[in-house]
C-alpha cells in the first residue's frame, strides 16, 4: 500500500489521473486475497499486483473504460472454466475486482488520499470508505471518506451522513479486523446502497534478530499474519535466504550498530533470540534508544536480571527496562522452538492489536 501512495503523490503532483484495482470479494481459491491492490496509470503501466496473469490483464482492459468514462467499474472474474481456459490459472476461485477513477485536478481525490497517505507515513492510519454504486459517482462526484484512528476526516459519502456516523463508531473494531468490509446500507434518503470499509494501515515491520531454530519457526508464522518480517544476523551463513523464503528482507550485518541501519519507528516490532547473553544486551541496548512498539528478547528470568543490572549501571531507567517482554512470548508453557514461536507471535499480535 504504501508504494501506492508513494506513486498517487507522483501523479498528483503532475496533475495525472490513475485507477485503482481491488479485489473486494474473493472466495475458494485465487492468487490473492480480498483487498489486494494495484494502481494503473494512463499508459498502462501499474504498481502493485492482484494476482497476475490473465486475471489482471482482464483488470487493465478494464481500466481503459474506467479512464474513458470517469467512472467506477466492476470486474466478476472466475478462475475456472471459460475465464482461465488455455491459461495456468487453473485455481477454482472467484473475484471482483472494483475500479475506481482517481484524478489529480479533482480536489477531493486528492485530499482523501493524502491524509490517508500522511496518517500511514506517521504510523496511524484510519479506514478508507466507499459508496461503490456507480451512479453515485456521476458528475465528477466522490463519494468517499478517510476516517483517521486520530479523528481526522477528510472527504464526504454525499447523502450519507448516517452511515459515515455509524462506521466512525464502529472504526475501532473495524480496524482492529485488519480485513476489508462489505455492507448493505441505507443513505439519508433510505436508498440502498453498497458500503465498502477498508482499513488503511502502517505495515507492520518486524525484526528478528538472530536466525537460529526459533527464527526459523517465527519468521512462516509472522508473514502469515501480516507483518513484514527482517531477519538480522551477523554470521553469513546464518542470514541465508533459503532459510527464510517468508521473510522480506535478509540482513547480514554485526549486531553492534545494526539498528542505525534500520528503519526503526513507533510502528516497528523487534524481536531479540540472537545466539548468546551478551549479542541479546548489544541488540537490546539499541532497542531502547528507538521508538520501537514492542520489544521483545528471549532467556530465563535470570539471565534477563543479569542483562536488565547491566544496562541500569550503563545509565538506562526502569522505566526503558519496563518497555521489554521478557521472558518473551505469552505464556502458554511453550517448550519446543515451534511452541515457543506460537507464544511469541501471538504477544504480538496481542499487542498489535491493542492500537
Amino acid at each position: 500500500m504504501k508504494e501506492i501512495f508513494e506513486k498517487l503523490d507522483q501523479l498528483f503532483e503532475r496533475d495525472s489521473s490513475a485507477v485503482l484495482a481491488t479485489i473486494i470479494r474473493q472466495s475458494g481459491p485465487s492468487p490473492r486475497g480480498a483487498g489486494t491492490k494495484c494502481l494503473i496509470m494512463d499508459d498502462g503501466s501499474f504498481v502493485g499486483t492482484i494476482g497476475g496473469g490473465i486475471l489482471e490483464a482482464r483488470t487493465l482492459e478494464k481500466a481503459k473504460e474506467v479512464f474513458d468514462a470517469g467512472l467506477p467499474a466492476r470486474l466478476y472474474f472466475s478462475l475456472e472454466g471459460t475465464d482461465v481456459a488455455e491459461t495456468n490459472m487453473l485455481c477454482g476461485g472467484r473475484v471482483e475486482v472494483f475500479l475506481e477513477p482517481i484524478s489529480g485536478l479533482n480536489p477531493l481525490h486528492v485530499a482523501v488520499f493524502q491524509e490517508a497517505g500522511k496518517g500511514l507515513s506517521q504510523g496511524g492510519g484510519g479506514l478508507f470508505v466507499t459508496l461503490i454504486d456507480r451512479d453515485r459517482w456521476q458528475g465528477g462526484k466522490l463519494p468517499k471518506l478517510f476516517l483517521g484512528k486520530n479523528g481526522e476526516r477528510a472527504g464526504s459519502l454525499l447523502g450519507a451522513k448516517g452511515i459515515e456516523d455509524a462506521l466512525a463508531k464502529r472504526l475501532e473494531k473495524l480496524m482492529r479486523s485488519r480485513q476489508l468490509s462489505l455492507f448493505s446500507m441505507t443513505d439519508d434518503e433510505g436508498n440502498p446502497v453498497e458500503v465498502l470499509a477498508e482499513p488503511v494501515m502502517a505495515a507492520s515491520f518486524l525484526y528478528v534478530f538472530g536466525g537460529g531454530h526459533v527464527s526459523k519457526q517465527i519468521v512462516p508464522l509472522a508473514n502469515l499474519v501480516g507483518f513484514h518480517v527482517v531477519v538480522i544476523d551477523d554470521r553469513e551463513e546464518f542470514a541465508d535466504p533459503r532459510f527464510f523464503p517468508e521473510a522480506k528482507e535478509i540482513r547480514y550485518i554485526p549486531f553492534e550498530g545494526a539498528m542505525e541501519r534500520l528503519a526503526t519507528d513507533k510502528s516497528s516490532f523487534v524481536v531479540i533470540v540472537t545466539r548468546g547473553h551478551m549479542h541479546d544486551k548489544t541488540v537490546l541496548a539499541q532497542s531502547l534508544k528507538t521508538g520501537a512498539r514492542y520489544i521483545g528478547m528471549i532467556g530465563s528470568r535470570r539471565k534477563r536480571d543479569i542483562i536488565y543490572q547491566k544496562l541500569l549501571e550503563e545509565g538506562f531507567t526502569k522505566e526503558d527496562i519496563d518497555r521489554v517482554h521478557s521472558p518473551i512470548g505469552l505464556d502458554i508453557g511453550a517448550e519446543t522452538p515451534e511452541e515457543i514461536a506460537v507464544s511469541i507471535v501471538a504477544e504480538l499480535i496481542k499487542v498489535r492489536a491493542l492500537d
